[in-house]
Parts: structure tokens; sequence; C-alpha cells
């Protein structure tokens, strides 16, 4: 009996962690590096006329007053402390502020606001061990695969499962309603008895992000930036397989040429 044979994974074992980590740790990278950017909220300010929305719904606030008064830039950089507020753990929130015209700072969000964010902080932390983890998988079987010198699978059959998935995701999403969808994933995520939905009137929270509006925009560019990823590292690991799959493998493999070998063993 082979040892080696003997200590080989399947590929049908194999590949599907392959594939399951990378998804994870790519979209993780997606994630982290777009938050290095603020999610180009400045863009989507412009592209979703953040600034009319703010100064139509800024005065008609219930809890805090003179929001109208500050400047699209003001707006850029409140949206920067939340992204890296939520990046760590919640810290700083409470901090967050803005200059009223006779120069005294105004706190951005109420209490159930502040509470909200803190929240969704710790789902992003849960976000980052399991991308964190999914990378951690995807090496290992990686590994594995080329240690096993393994043939990718062929380049249409990934796009196939990828985009295929993409679509299905997608249109289930479009059928049901990109809202309704948002709305029951905040009921599932969010501990229950803490407030996740805002009126405009009663929080500068969502007055800022024009929620959800602000959110389809993020989920047009981590899409975007996945795709981009993913693409990139599943070419980077097919070309080391196909570097690590020499010509004396489909040698070995090939049942002819063993047999062939064990007869010239026979006559020596």
């Amino acid at each position: 009996m082979n040892v080696k044979n003997v200590m080989r994974l399947p590929n049908y074992l194999i590949w599907p962690f392959v594939f399951t980590g990378q998804l994870l740790a790519t979209s993780l990278l997606a994630w982290h590096l777009l938050a290095q950017i603020n999610f180009a909220y400045p863009t989507g300010y412009k592209l979703l006329d953040l600034d009319k929305h703010i100064a139509e719904f800024a005065p008609l606030n219930r809890h805090i007053h003179g929001f109208e008064f500050t400047q699209p830039a003001d707006h850029w950089n409140l949206f920067a402390q939340i992204t890296d507020a939520v990046q760590h753990d919640g810290k700083g929130l409470a901090e967050i502020s803005f200059n009223l015209p006779n120069n005294i700072q105004q706190p951005l969000m109420h209490s159930a606001e502040i509470i909200h964010l803190q929240d969704v902080s710790h789902l992003i932390n849960k976000f980052y061990i399991a991308g964190s983890l999914g990378a951690v998988i995807w090496i290992i079987f990686f590994l594995i695969a080329y240690r096993q010198r393994l043939i990718f699978p062929r380049a249409r059959n990934i796009m196939l499962g990828f985009c295929g998935g993409i679509f299905i995701i997608t249109s289930t999403i479009l059928a049901i309603g990109a809202t309704n969808v948002f709305y029951w994933f905040h009921t599932k995520v969010f501990p229950e008895g803490h407030q996740w939905f805002f009126y405009y009137e009663d929080s500068l929270m969502t007055t800022l992000m024009k929620a959800p509006d602000i959110f389809a925009f993020i989920a047009t560019l981590l899409l975007v930036a996945l795709i981009v990823i993913w693409g990139l590292s599943t070419f980077a690991m097919a070309r080391a397989l196909k570097n690590n799959h020499a010509p004396i493998t489909a040698a070995e493999n090939s049942p002819k040429i063993k047999s062939r070998s064990g007869k010239r063993s026979k006559r020596k």
C-alpha cells in the first residue's frame, strides 16, 4: 500500500474548503480596504444628493438641533468618525460631535443611536473573526492541494459557480425587495429590544447616511471590490498549481505507463 495515497485527501473534500475559505477571506479584505477610504462616502454623498436630504430633514430633528448649519466637509468627517468607531469596537461613538455656528459642540447622536452602532460594531467584530478563520482554512487546504499537485478546476466551472451564486442571491433580494431584506436582516442579527429603525426626524445618524440608500451604494462597492479581489486570488491559485504541476506528474499518474514500467521490471 502506498503511504502517499493513504494520506491524500479527496478532491471533493479539498475544493469546497478552499473556495469557501477564499470567499470569506476575500469578503473581509474587500470590507477592510473600503473601510480605509470610508466606503467612498463623499462619492455616495454626491450621487445620492445627501446635501439636499440633510438640508431637508436636519431642521426637523426632534432631539438635536443645528445640524442644518453644517457643511458637506463636516458630513464627510462625521461619517469617517463613525466608520472608524465601528471598526474599533465602538470606541469614541459618544464623543462624535459637530460645531454649532456659535462654536459650541453638539453631540451627533442620542443614546439609542449609539447603542445601535455599538451593536453594529460587535457584528463587524464577528465578521472579522469569520473572515480570519476563512483565511486560515483557505491557506491550509490550498497548501494541501499544492502538496498533492492537484489540477485546478476549470475556469468555466468556477465562474459559473461564482457568478451563478451572485445571480441567485441578487435575484432573490430583488424579488423580495432590498428594503424588506434589509429590515429582516436587522431583526435577526441585532439584540431584541435594541432600537435599529430610526425615522429621519429622530436620528441625525440616519439623516447623515440617508439610510438605507447609502447601504445600497456601499453594497455595490463591496460587490465590485469582492469580484476584483476574488478574481485576482483565483487567478493566482490557478497559476501556482499550474506551475507546480510538472509534466512528470502526468506520466506518473498514467495507468498505461505504470503498466509498461512494471513489465520492464519483471524482465530484469
